[in-house]
């Protein structure tokens, strides 16, 4: 029987150093937790000169990967670099040596989790991957372990805290997108490169391992139907609160009968519910089982010791296995990787639901009887219509609907439509609706 656990850690940023300060620290609680002591025997980085906020033993700081990797002692190994390659080189090359994986990559993990989780297979070794999503919300363990007597069909997320801040304040203060981005830039909230933030590739990379997670199936980016945040403005936001709504980038999967329809985009919520609540840089994943029923887990998603607290847990869950020899206990994604079911998925354009449009219309008779009447045409229904005149503003006037139930298909075909009438002076701004009930 193993007697100690051995641990490296590659990569010494900030989530790197949360990790290595966890360990170090909370050793004696570690020990206790797992059942043996869990030693962090190597730190691997560029950067071994920064000062990091807390004494690291010399020793165990090192440039050189290879002394690492060929160190037979090492258990665990702990990838917190980031990015695709070189990650996936490492995570591959240290899973082929037998050393059990943690990472906290959601990026490598969409696009190259079933390779890896196949590789992790074949060689008999764990991953543990709980914080590449929700960052310290025990979400993955959750899903995997504590509801697995349930058929999920529902999961709703607020996974990506850039996004979620600038909506924030963008709704509080009534503040432009741009502005708001700077700011969070100016916060560290925000990467110079915003692109993966606001456009939804981050959140895109945490619904496909939700996804696979929760339905048992593979999934890959392409599957999933991605919108951003950049093109809404403080009227869009004024308007939802009117009609009873505020703004969120929502993850959505859910379960129909004819597939799975996977999607992230700006999404209307009612202000009653608890997903509206949310503010600020904080996640939450909202979750609906067929034996549970709803249930939520709201914390921080992102963060050095919140996603530091994430990936130690990991390291303790694979320490007890290999401590009682009981490798392999729980399959990476709750049922075994030969297990998973060929993916179903129902594209957007047979989805149903209700939208808000925004059009920028000029200011003259018969336009909202014509834009009705395109709408008409294509079997949409107006619950809801506010038009707003001009006043001293110059160019367009706002013209505000709310629909009933309609098929995706039909309001793509109406809004292009609409779109090339000389009445419209630009792109109708679309919203669409999740009219939950309370949690």
């Amino acid at each position: 029987m193993t007697r100690q656990i051995n641990v490296a850690l590659l990569g010494f940023g900030t989530v790197g150093s949360g990790t290595a300060k966890i360990l170090l620290e909370q050793a004696e609680l570690l020990e206790k937790r797992a059942g043996c002591p869990v030693r962090l025997k190597w730190i691997c980085d560029k950067d071994l000169v920064t000062d990091r906020g807390f004494p690291v033993p010399r020793e165990i700081l090192t440039d050189d990967l290879a002394k690492v990797m060929d160190d037979p002692e090492v258990h665990i190994f702990i990838e917190l670099i980031g990015g695709l390659e070189p990650a996936r080189t490492f995570v591959l090359d240290a899973i082929s040596r037998g050393k059990h994986v943690v990472t906290a990559n959601k990026a490598l993990l969409a696009v190259h989790g079933h390779e890896i989780f196949r590789a992790a297979s074949d060689n008999g070794v764990e991953v543990g991957f709980e914080a590449s999503v929700a960052g310290g919300i025990p979400v993955i363990k959750a899903v995997r372990e504590g509801l697995v007597a349930n058929n999920i069909h529902t999961v709703l997320g607020i996974l990506n805290g850039t996004a979620n801040y600038i909506l924030t304040r963008m709704t509080d203060e009534g503040m432009p997108f741009d502005q708001v981005l700077r700011e969070a830039q100016e916060l560290g909230y925000a990467e110079a490169d915003p692109t993966y933030d606001v456009e939804g590739v981050d959140t895109a990379h945490k619904l496909a391992i939700m996804s696979t997670l929760a339905f048992g199936m593979p999934v890959g980016l392409d599957d999933i139907y991605t919108e951003g945040i950049t093109r809404l403005s403080p009227l869009d936001i004024a308007f939802a609160s009117e009609f009873g709504y505020s703004i969120k980038l929502l993850a959505i999967g859910r379960r129909h009968d004819s597939g799975i329809d996977l999607r992230i985009h700006p999404t209307m919520v009612p202000q009653k519910h608890l997903l509206a609540q949310v503010g600020g840089a904080y996640n939450a994943c909202y979750l609906v089982g067929d034996s549970v029923g709803k249930v939520m887990f709201y914390g921080m998603g992102a963060g050095q010791m919140p996603t530091g607290s994430a990936v130690v847990a990991d390291v303790v869950d694979i320490a007890r296995d290999v401590f009682t020899e009981s490798v392999g206990r729980v399959p990476s994604f709750g049922i075994p990787v030969d297990m998973l079911s060929q993916p179903e998925f129902m594209p957007m354009e047979k989805l149903s639901g209700c939208y808000y449009f925004r059009f920028a219309a000029k200011d003259r008779p018969g336009v909202l009887a014509s834009i009705a009447g395109v709408l008409g045409k294509y079997n949409i229904s107006i619950n809801s219509c506010v038009q707003k005149g001009r006043g001293d503003q110059e160019g367009p006037v706002p013209i505000v609907m709310v629909t009933h139930e309609a098929l995706e298909a039909d309001v793509r075909k109406a809004l292009k439509e609409i779109d090339n009438m000389d009445i419209v002076l630009d792109s109708t701004m679309i919203i669409r609706i999740e009219e939950l009930d309370s949690l």
